[in-house]
């Protein structure tokens, strides 16, 4: 069973991960896309990293717009590794640049 992580772990790592943000026991991070299309093409490459890793995110998709929720399950509804793993692998794929 995965283990939960330190807070100071997951602020450590979230300085790699640009928009990305700790709350509620979560990582969360809102992407906005010029349409339906693109956001749906975001999606569909994240399964591919999500089966990946066997780590599924909670997906909110509204039009153009992607609010991702990331937290184990298996470990009390807590960030863990494969949180962190999920939010690197979805950010080596994401074409969006965060200010």
């Amino acid at each position: 069973m995965p283990s939960p992580l330190a807070p100071e772990a997951i602020a450590e790592a979230l300085q790699q991960l640009p928009g990305w943000n700790y709350h509620d026991h979560s990582l969360h991070k809102r992407f906005q896309f010029l349409n339906f299309r693109e956001a749906i093409s975001f999606l569909v490459r994240l399964s591919f990293e999500a089966e990946t890793l066997n780590h599924h995110p909670e997906i909110h998709s509204v039009y153009n717009t992607v609010n991702l929720t990331l937290t184990t399950h298996d470990a009390g509804n807590q960030v863990t590794e494969l949180d962190l793993s999920l939010a690197r692998a979805i950010e080596n794929f994401n074409w969006l640049q965060t200010p």
